[in-house]
């Protein structure tokens, strides 16, 4: 299936978890906000919540710096 991630198309395997898509695109699990369709997921719903088609995610990495 694929979804958008960042603005860019991707595909993933159907029934794909946060969790997984995260592991997928090489990001760590921690220093990351996650939002799908607009919609934040905290970091203890990543293994539960699935990813639908054409969902629209945006991953955010924290970066150190000043």
């Amino acid at each position: 299936m694929y979804v958008q991630v960042n603005g860019s198309e991707r595909e993933v395997p159907d029934g794909a978890t946060v969790t997984e898509l995260l592991e997928a695109l090489g990001v760590p699990a921690r220093g990351v906000a996650v939002a799908v369709d607009g919609a934040v997921v905290t970091r203890a719903d990543h293994d539960r919540t699935v990813v639908l088609e054409g969902a629209e995610v945006e991953v955010l990495t924290a970066v150190q710096g000043g």
